[in-house]
């Protein structure tokens, strides 16, 4: 990161259709986007886990291709940014496995991967695929302890209502035993507390402006305090929507913050960014609208821009 950098600033790579997306992307596609983000100087590159999208009111389904697979991928044609998941969701894997899986991406990576993960929130994609949907937050606080304590010691005999473990192990290890940094995406107060207790860094889900981040940061420092914690311990994070000048508007409405960013200028872009910052976020994951290569070279623009200072 460049001295005149308010933040890290990672960029997300598109691994499906959608509202974001301008048709399938495919792997060359995919590749492409990363190199190029890396290339312009994004300090971290990542990828929804999301098995599919389906609305009561659209005919057409959504559809991703497999997140740790596409991040496997991208570990291999890059070789300085962050990588990771935004977010893993826990209920998709067993937890053992998603520790094994974990640490082979970092082995790929040679030490760049940032396990980001959640509970998930889309009923459709755990239903379509046989994923149990109830009781997420109890069997994601079990996941996150499985997934701790194999990641920060290898070992695990967890035995819980829905996992039990015996004489679970993560071997081999990869380049950072015991170091992968673990960030939860939430704002649940029940599994803020997990955060706070297990957690490296929390992550925040789609916002559209600054002003959406010192409420949710107060009560990111109100669990830490709960449980003893230093708040300035657990790093911040948010996924951000930037609207380029040429935007064409193609963002859903952010679940937490209600408003749409609107196209901005690099200058209105620049300023924002050091707000974020001033909020409190160390992070932000940024989707660009337009989404495309052009865009991510221009926001190359941009970084070297902040890294003058």
């Amino acid at each position: 990161m460049g001295t005149g950098r308010p933040l890290r600033i990672g960029l997300n790579i598109p691994n499906g259709n959608g509202y974001m997306a301008n048709g399938v992307y495919h792997w060359n596609q995919i590749a492409e986007f990363a190199r190029l983000a890396e290339d312009v100087g994004f300090d971290s590159i990542w990828v929804a886990d999301h098995m599919l999208f389906r609305y009561p009111n659209e005919s057409e389904t959504q559809s991703r291709w497999e997140c740790w697979q596409v991040l496997a991928g991208l570990a291999t044609v890059t070789s300085r940014v962050a990588i990771g998941p935004l977010v893993s969701c826990m209920g998709f894997r067993n937890p053992a496995h998603l520790a094994k899986i974990a640490e082979t991406t970092d082995e790929m990576s040679n030490g760049r991967l940032v396990l980001a993960v959640g509970a998930g929130w889309h009923e459709p994609e755990f239903t379509s695929h046989g994923f149990p949907f109830d009781h997420r937050a109890s069997r994601f606080e079990e996941g996150l302890q499985v997934v701790h304590d194999l990641l920060r010691t290898g070992r695990s005999s967890f035995s819980g209502k829905y996992i039990q473990l015996v004489d679970g192990e993560v071997a081999p290890r990869g380049p950072r035993p015991n170091q992968i940094p673990i960030i939860c995406g939430t704002n649940g107060p029940r599994l803020l507390r997990i955060t706070a207790l297990l957690a490296d860094g929390w992550n925040t889900d789609w916002i559209g402006t600054p002003d959406a981040v010192p409420p949710l940061r107060a009560e990111v420092d109100a669990a830490c305090r709960d449980v003893g914690r230093d708040p300035a311990t657990l790093s911040r994070s948010a996924c951000v929507y930037i609207d380029l000048p040429s935007a064409r508007g193609r963002f859903p409405l952010p679940r937490i913050d209600k408003r749409q960013p609107g196209p901005q200028s690099h200058d209105e872009i620049i300023e924002n960014l050091h707000r974020y910052r001033e909020g409190g976020l160390d992070e932000i994951m940024i989707w660009l609208d337009p989404n495309s290569l052009a865009s991510i070279e221009e926001f190359g623009s941009i970084l070297q821009k902040l890294d003058r200072g």
